[in-house]
């Protein structure tokens, strides 16, 4: 425990037994929404399809990939995407992490936005090298001269119980 937590709670503590009112409440930690207006009420696919739907119109050198996902994705996440943006931006890869991986480290470092998608967070374990040692690391290995800034990784975890021993 550090001394900065050990003082926090001896200052919690102090507030609680002696009915000391502290200096910030509840609504310290509410969340109130903006004036932008009302959201539209959302599925979790829906809302990750809308969102990957809104980087590819703002951003005209966004490309998304990953295995099936020109087909809609494995759980529907890009589903129209290819219709509305083209198969030059929306396009199946190979069942291959690494090359899925390294092909997005080569388009962030263009200038590019990569949205990569591996099916399954269980087939990400081949692709760590490229992940931890090729995107991680490129903008110190070339002086600040390339980055991987515009690089996103989807990887749905959790929402099947199999298939991550050799894709089996």
């Amino acid at each position: 425990m550090n001394i900065i937590t050990a003082q926090l709670g001896h200052i919690l503590h102090n507030c609680i037994r002696f009915n000391i009112k502290c200096s910030w409440s509840r609504s310290h930690f509410t969340y109130y929404p903006t004036s932008l207006g009302t959201g539209n009420r959302m599925n979790m696919f829906n809302a990750i399809n809308n969102a990957i739907d809104l980087a590819l119109d703002e951003d005209k050198s966004a490309l998304l990939f990953g295995e099936d996902v020109g087909f809609g994705g494995v759980f529907r996440c890009s589903v129209n995407l290819r219709d509305k943006y083209g198969s030059q931006r929306v396009f199946n890869t190979p069942l291959c992490e690494q090359g899925i991986a390294g092909f997005a480290i080569g388009v962030a470092n263009t200038g590019a936005t990569a949205i990569a998608e591996i099916q399954f967070a269980d087939y990400i374990f081949p692709s760590f090298d490229q992940i931890v040692n090729e995107a991680a690391k490129y903008r110190y290995r070339s002086g600040g001269v390339f980055d991987c800034g515009s690089l996103t990784f989807r990887v749905p975890c959790g929402a099947v119980g199999h298939g991550a021993l050799y894709h089996s």
